[in-house]
C-alpha cells in the first residue's frame, strides 16, 4: 500500500514507488490519499506481509528510510490523508500476519518531490524488489 498525495512535494513518494512497481510481481495498490478504499483489496488477497509506505516526517535527515513500528505511529505527523495509519493497521491486522510501515522523511510538502528524498525512493524500490527489508533501521 503506497500512501500520498501525487502533488503534494514529498508526500508524493508513495505513489511514486507504486508506479515504478507496477511491473513487478508484487501486488501493489497507489492508495493516495485514501488507503481506507483499499482494505477490501489487501483482504481479498490476504498477503503474509502488507508493506505500508508513506511519506513520514520523523525528525530525521530529509530522505531517511525507517521501519516504524506501530506504537510508534501516533508521535509522527503523518502524510495527508485522513485517517491514521495505527486505525488502519489495526483493521488490517484482522486479515493480514505481518504489517509493516516504511517511512521516508520529507523535506518539502509542496512542489516536485526533493531530490534526497526521491533517490532514496529508487533504493527503497529496490529493497522492496529484493525483499531485504533487513537492510532498513527501525526507528528507535
Amino acid at each position: 500500500m503506497c500512501i500520498g498525495n501525487p502533488d503534494g512535494g514529498d508526500d508524493a513518494v508513495g505513489p511514486y514507488i507504486a508506479d515504478k512497481l507496477q511491473n513487478s510481481d508484487l501486488l501493489v495498490i497507489n492508495c493516495g490519499t485514501t488507503p481506507e478504499n483499499y482494505t477490501g483489496v489487501v483482504k481479498q488477497n490476504t498477503p503474509n506481509t502488507l508493506v505500508i509506505i508513506d511519506a513520514i516526517d520523523m525528525g530525521l535527515t530529509p530522505g531517511e528510510i525507517r521501519i516504524v513500528s506501530k506504537n510508534k505511529i501516533s508521535v509522527f505527523t503523518v502524510s495527508t490523508h485522513g485517517i491514521p495509519l495505527s486505525v488502519l493497521m489495526n483493521y488490517l491486522e484482522q486479515s493480514v500476519k505481518k504489517i509493516m510501515l516504511i517511512g521516508i522523511q520529507p523535506e518539502r510538502m509542496s512542489g516536485d518531490m526533493s531530490d534526497p528524498v526521491k533517490k532514496s525512493a529508487n533504493s527503497l524500490i529496490e529493497i522492496i524488489k529484493k525483499k531485504n527489508f533487513s537492510s532498513i533501521k527501525t526507528l528507535a
